[in-house]
């Protein structure tokens, strides 16, 4: 065994990337203070072809210095755009038919893998969480500190969260959204095709 070279890799260039089919999955970035993080998120929505990250609030945008040093040039290959707030972001996403939904553990809360693009079934509230007859799924990872904030809570379609068993029940914003970026494609790769 060995590690593949960068031409057995077959990696596209940033242009290619960036035209081919993305996964309909779209990172909002609720007033996220760490120039690394968005790099990192950028970074894993271009591993796994997420269509678009959107910044919102004071959440910094490329070429903030943090973020092409994480990035890597993925700011490059994946789409971004910034928001003000986050009303008008969530109107703009609604407007195209995207549900959108809170990483955050809530009272109310399903886990990640009772949301997807089968649009499967929560077992624990009976009802149906996904895709659906949306045109994409919009996830929003709160600030680092304080997480999605109470009035985006209450805007949102509902929220999912990544089950954990240690001391802390907290993750980087950057490592949940890779996290969150992996199931979501099996889930996409896995579906029927039409």
């Amino acid at each position: 065994m060995r590690q593949k070279s960068q031409s057995e890799l077959e990696r596209p260039d940033a242009a290619s990337a960036k035209a081919a089919e993305r996964m309909p999955l779209i990172f909002v970035l609720e007033n996220v203070r760490s120039g690394n993080n968005v790099g990192a998120v950028l970074r894993s929505a271009d591993a796994f072809a997420v269509q678009e990250v959107v910044c919102v609030g004071f959440t910094p945008t490329p070429p903030h210095r943090e973020i092409l040093k994480a990035s890597l040039g993925a700011e490059e290959s994946v789409p971004w755009r910034h928001f003000d707030d986050m009303r008008a972001c969530l109107e703009a996403l609604r407007q195209n038919g995207t549900r959108v939904y809170a990483l955050e553990q809530t009272t109310g809360s399903v886990p990640l893998a009772g949301l997807g693009f089968g649009g499967g079934p929560d077992v624990s509230a009976g009802e149906e969480h996904g895709l659906g007859a949306a045109a994409a799924l919009a996830i929003v990872l709160g600030n680092e500190v304080r997480g999605v904030s109470a009035e985006t809570l209450e805007s949102v379609d509902g929220a999912i969260e990544i089950p954990q068993f240690g001391m802390k029940h907290s993750l980087n914003v950057s490592v949940a959204a890779g996290i969150v970026a992996y199931v979501l494609r099996i889930q996409w790769d896995a579906r029927p095709r039409q």
